[in-house]
């Protein structure tokens, strides 16, 4: 359906409108880094007057605070555990559900439905259900104390990428498996020669929702970390905030740059993300 240049235009403003409330606290959040305490916290005949429009933008912009939250905690050591983890969990949750997304789209074997409708169900449960479990097998293991609850466990699959995964991979013509087994290509050549190159989207997708779940997993360090050396930046900024809870500018700033990596991601591979989710489904 063609739009006339007005239709767009009264489409974009409209999305520009209701994208404001959203991007609101973000961009509080930018903006009051940028700021003094006393700008923060504005003062009138010795009591603390409410934030008014005057002094919503910083006047003048302060960017001490960045360099001043890197030297109040090790702001780089805690990102680059974030990034240790995150990489290795987006590669293996990737990969494992990939391969057995495969193996439920295109290959026939006994009791396929029912294990697909029992990984499934497994998104059913809630995480406190299996927390405990979980701790006692990793602390049975030696693992207590190291990355590897953070990492390891998604080398087995994530249902939810299984299920996106499977109903992409079911989007494919059947004639190309069978002209690809015709010529002799076993199972694994063609899901690595022939489908991965062609489910750049729905991985690019699920690597995003990986890389938001390890980013922002608070929980997970705080239950299997205990040395400060290898704490993540989610569970870092908690601790910041335990021992610098007043300084309000520098939290804000620790809070911008713990953000901004997954926004900027997500703006460079937004095409790709959308095309993904938009074409899980189309089968059934």
């Amino acid at each position: 359906m063609n739009l006339s240049l007005q239709q767009k235009s009264v489409r974009i403003a409209i999305l520009l409108a209701l994208s404001i409330p959203y991007s609101m606290p973000f961009i509080w959040m930018v903006l009051t880094s940028l700021k003094t305490d006393t700008q923060i916290f504005p003062t009138e005949g010795g009591s603390i007057s409410l934030m008014s429009w005057e002094n919503f933008w910083p006047n003048p912009f302060d960017f001490e605070n960045y360099p001043d939250t890197l030297e109040s905690v090790p702001f780089l050591l805690y990102t680059k555990n974030s990034m240790l983890v995150s990489f290795f969990s987006v590669v293996g949750a990737v990969a494992s559900s990939a391969v057995v997304a495969y193996g439920f789209a295109r290959m026939q074997f006994k009791w396929k439905e029912p294990l697909f409708l029992l990984v499934l169900a497994t998104m059913a449960l809630p995480t406190q259900v299996t927390m405990i479990p979980q701790f006692i097998l990793f602390k049975w293991l030696g693992w207590h104390g190291t990355f590897l609850p953070l990492i390891v466990p998604f080398f087995f699959g994530v249902p939810f990428f299984i299920f996106l995964m499977r109903q992409f991979f079911r989007t494919f013509p059947e004639e190309i498996f069978e002209a690809a087994r015709i010529d002799g290509a076993s199972e694994w050549k063609i899901f690595i020669t022939i489908v991965l190159p062609l489910s750049k989207p729905v991985l690019a997708t699920c690597a995003l929702f990986q890389l938001m779940h390890s980013w922002n997993d608070f929980l997970g360090p705080l239950l299997y970390l205990n040395n400060p050396e290898d704490y993540t930046l989610a569970y870092g900024l908690q601790q910041f905030v335990s021992a610098y809870g007043g300084e309000w500018a520098q939290l804000m700033a620790a809070s911008t740059m713990f953000t901004l990596p997954v926004v900027l991601l997500f703006f460079v591979i937004q095409k790709t993300f959308i095309q993904g989710i938009a074409t899980t489904g189309g089968k059934n």
